[in-house]
Order: C-alpha cells, then structure tokens, then sequence
C-alpha cells in the first residue's frame, strides 16, 4: 500500500495559484502598485499634486492669514499713533479761531484746509479722533464688563435669573435704543459722563447673547461638574472656570461693539446729543459743515472719511481676530 506524501499535494494545489497571481501582478504593472499612478487608457497617469499646506502670513511672530488682516491691523495703528502724538505734531489749535483764514482749501500750511471759523481741519480731525476713540474704547470696556457678566451670571444660574437677564436683552433688542438714547440726553443734558452711559447702555445686550450661549455649552462639561462636586460656590466657579473660556468671545465682539459705538457717538454728536459742543468730535464736525458742503466740502470729506477708515479698520480686525479664535467659522 503506497501512502501519498501531504507535503507534495499541498505543493501542487498552491503552484497554480502562484502562478495565477504572478501574472496578474506583471500584467498591471507598476501603476497598480503605485498609488500615485493610474492608468488611463492602458497609459499610466500621474494622479492630481497634492495642495501645499496653508501658509500664514507673519509679522513680528504675528499671524494674520490674511493680507487684508494686515491692511486692516497697520491702519488701526496709524490712526491711533496719529491721533495720539497730534498735539506734538499739528502746531495749531483745535478751537483757536481766526476770521481771516476762513474756509480756505487744503495747502501746504493747512493741509486740510480750514473750516468757517478759520480752524485748522487737521488739528480739529485729529482731536476728534481722540475724542470719539476715547469714548468708544471706555463704553466697550464699561459694557463688557456689564454684559459678560450677566452672560455668565445667566447662563450658570439659569432658571429665574436667565429669564429675567434675557428678557431684558430681548426687549431692548427689540426696542429702537437710538430713541431711547435721545430722550436720556434730552433729559439729563449732554455731556461726556451721559454719553458714556447712554453707549454703555446700548451694547451690553451685544456682549450677554454670545457668553450666554457659551456658559450654556460648558456648564455640563465634566471640569465644571468637578468643580460643582468639591464644593466650590457658584462665584468662584464663573470666576475660575467658566469667565476665561469665554474671554476670547468677549474680546471678539469687542471689536465689533467698539466699531459700532464709534458710529453711535458720531450719531449723538451729529444729532446735538454728544459731547458739549467745545468738544470737537467728528460727528459734531459734520453737523456744523453741512451749511458750507458747497462752498468748503473739504470740512466735510476729512471727518465723514476718517469716521469711514475708522470703522473699516476696526472691522477689519475684529474679523481678525474671529478667524484666529475660530479658524473653522
């Protein structure tokens, strides 16, 4: 009785499927095992470059994605330097008059010309820049304070607090604060402490939305519910753990509340409401070159566009600063 050996049957079922995949791999060639090459039409094709990574455009260790960001950032700064160094800088008086220089065009010893007083257009603009940025800069910090605080406070307490702090933002969202605005200076009189309250007022509401929400997403994360389970009161909590996450919201809207108050004291001040009228603001430039818009336009270019630059330019870097707080949004 002859006995087969295993190891030469195994050997001649498995030759023929070696054989069979040899010649497959041959006849697809290298671009089957190239992932970087198909074939079309029987000619090996490369496939599409991949795209090179982003690059950020940096200055200074400073990313801002963007050249516009950059635009945006440098005319921030030089209207802040200009209007910061114009006293050393303008040898004229803002409010100094003088009959015989009036409504003369922009020349080499006015370079904006003079308006019907006879004061120098640029000392009055860059005065007014100081003005107008002062007040929007301290009614955004004033109501930043004000409105990621109720944010925060409304968020983690929830329940009968919530309701009332947002009820208030919605009814004052929904109520026209320009009209509001008008009838506390009319009451209480303009001045600079009025005008201040009155722009605090009207962006707080812009500041509570946003850090409500995002109080709402991180009160349920499990470092707040630790925070919770040791014991630690609600203010230690809002202030430790909750307030730095939503800093950089505050910060964000910031800039856009800082534009927009720009424009609302520039409204005030057009309006008679602003500041006391001694006080050169460029909403208040405006409203006394409207009577000589056709005889001297320059007294009312200069400040209409460098409330226009202004604005730009602070937009331009809140959307800045939103790409790097949220790069996906």
């Amino acid at each position: 009785m002859t006995m087969k050996n295993p190891v030469h049957s195994d050997s001649r079922q498995v030759m023929p499927v070696a054989l069979s995949l040899a010649r497959t791999s041959l006849a697809s060639g290298p671009a089957s095992q190239d992932p970087g090459v198909r074939e079309t039409g029987g000619t090996p094709r490369p496939s599409a470059p991949r795209r090179p990574p982003r690059t950020r455009l940096r200055v200074f260790g400073i990313p801002f994605l963007k050249p516009r960001f950059l635009v945006g950032a440098i005319l921030l700064v030089l209207i802040v330097l200009a209007v910061a160094l114009g006293p050393f800088v303008v040898p004229f008086d803002p409010n100094a008059q003088d009959l015989t220089l009036r409504i003369l065009p922009p020349s080499l010893a006015h370079p904006l010309g003079t308006d019907h007083l006879g004061r120098d257009m640029l000392a009055r603009v860059l005065a007014g820049g100081r003005i107008s940025l002062a007040l929007a800069i301290v009614a955004t910090i004033a109501s930043a304070v004000i409105g990621i605080a109720a944010g925060l406070v409304a968020g983690y307490r929830g329940r009968r607090i919530e309701t009332a702090i947002m009820g208030v933002v919605d009814a004052q969202l929904a109520f026209p604060f320009i009209l509001l605005a008008i009838a506390l200076v009319a009451t209480i009189g303009p001045s600079v402490p009025t005008v201040l309250l009155v722009m605090a007022l009207s962006a707080w509401v812009g500041f509570t939305r946003p850090v409500h929400a995002a109080t709402l997403a991180l009160k349920d994360r499990d470092f707040v519910t630790a925070a919770v389970g040791l014991g630690l009161p609600a203010f230690t909590i809002i202030r430790r753990h909750l307030a730095p996450h939503v800093l950089p919201i505050g910060i964000v809207v910031g800039t856009v509340q800082l534009a927009q108050l720009v424009l609302f004291e520039s409204a005030l001040s057009f309006l008679g409401l602003g500041v006391p009228p001694s006080v050169p603001t460029w909403g208040a430039m405006l409203s006394e070159s409207r009577t000589y818009i056709q005889v001297a336009p320059w007294t009312s270019i200069f400040p209409g566009l460098a409330i226009v630059v202004c604005v730009f330019a602070i937009s331009i870097v809140g959307d800045w600063l939103r790409t790097l707080t949220n790069p996906r949004g």
